[in-house]
């Protein structure tokens, strides 16, 4: 997969005199949930990520606050800032992603095309651009 194959996907709300509801039905995304879980507490300092998936599709949201997703295909990395909970960032399989600057309070939504299966992840940095022929 190339960075071109990530992609920031609208989430539709509704707004109103009581607030904002924001919907992400089957349509929305190109992938089944099969796992959703979210990050929170995040040390500003600190990073999560640094992994690749061999098979699970991800869509990442900012629900609350903001951070920083690094994308990464093994020849070329982007940064793309995530602050609004109705967007969400599309990563396919075998994308390098990290995730750092988190704001106070910020929350990070992962939805998940796969259980967790630690055998699909690849956690080596060389190992993953290896898996793409480079280095």
């Amino acid at each position: 997969m190339k960075l071109d194959s990530i992609q920031i996907i609208d989430i539709p709300k509704v707004h109103d005199e009581r607030g904002s509801l924001a919907v992400i039905e089957k349509e929305l995304i190109p992938f089944k949930i099969k796992r959703v879980y979210y990050l929170y507490d995040v040390p500003t300092d600190s990073y999560r990520g640094g992994h690749a998936h061999k098979q699970q599709e991800s869509l990442i949201i900012a629900l609350s606050g903001s951070f920083e997703v690094i994308a990464d295909d093994g020849l070329e990395k982007k940064r793309i800032m995530l602050n609004k909970p109705t967007k969400g960032l599309y990563i396919p399989t075998d994308i390098w992603r990290e995730i750092d600057n988190f704001s106070s309070g910020a929350v990070c939504l992962v939805l998940a095309s796969t259980e967790f299966d630690e055998a699909e992840y690849i956690r080596d940095y060389n190992e993953f651009c290896q898996s793409k022929g480079e280095v």
